[in-house]
């Protein structure tokens, strides 16, 4: 339970000061996203040994920061929702496999649980489905797919899943340097890749899906 309420409180507070700096304006936002690479690359590089592969996890950073840079830019709700699927998939993994626990769902992160993917997959849809149902003209996704009630639930899935995914990997490389957190600069959650394991891979995937759609309409 100590543990729960501080994760709970952090989490409280992050995204608390998460919303306030993007929505004070765009330099605040890029101040606070230059600190996040910045922080998010130093507690790779401590956690990888390979070279080519510190490399490799430092471009791939620079990219997906680069991917939230550019919603950002473009359009604050698309960006909002993306931050709230994410944050949607992990709260819904959590409190899901807290509550249900059950067959693990996958050796590389043994906390990991099947009800826990599903619980994700769930609160994202629900949370998403009441964001988009007030911004839905505002969001900078192909319009098409938040129209269509099947391609969006469809859309929902792929970067909860891509989410999960992206925690995985990050909990993979974990396990492999025998550490259990990136660093201790959270409470309750450990390092600032811990927290942003899942949106690091959101980001770029659903950048890819807008400029393939974009290059497909012309």
């Amino acid at each position: 339970m100590k543990e729960f309420e501080k994760r709970l409180i952090s989490s409280i507070i992050l995204i608390l000061i998460t919303l306030l700096v993007v929505l004070e304006g765009k330099t605040f936002f890029y101040i606070f996203l230059f600190i996040a690479f910045l922080i998010s690359s130093y507690e790779w590089l401590k956690m990888i040994k390979r070279g080519d592969i510190k490399i490799l996890g430092i471009l791939f950073l620079s990219f997906s920061f680069y991917s939230a840079f550019f919603f950002r830019n473009q359009n604050l709700e698309g960006f909002l929702l993306i931050i709230l699927i994410c944050i949607s998939t992990d709260m819904g993994g959590y409190i899901f496999g807290n509550l249900f626990k059950g067959p693990k769902l996958s050796k590389i992160s043994p906390n990991k649980t099947q009800s826990g993917m599903i619980g994700g997959f769930v609160v994202s849809l629900i949370t998403s489905s009441i964001f988009v149902l007030q911004y839905s003209n505002d969001i900078y996704i192909d319009q098409n797919l938040i129209e269509n009630d099947l391609k969006f639930v469809i859309l929902i899935l792929l970067i909860s899943s891509v989410s999960q995914i992206g925690d995985l990997i990050i909990s993979y490389f974990k396990r492999s340097s025998k550490i259990k957190n990136t660093g201790n600069i959270i409470p309750g959650h450990g390092g600032l890749l811990d927290r942003i394991d899942g949106m690091i891979f959101v980001f770029p995937f659903v950048y890819l899906i807008t400029i393939i759609s974009i290059i497909i309409k012309l």
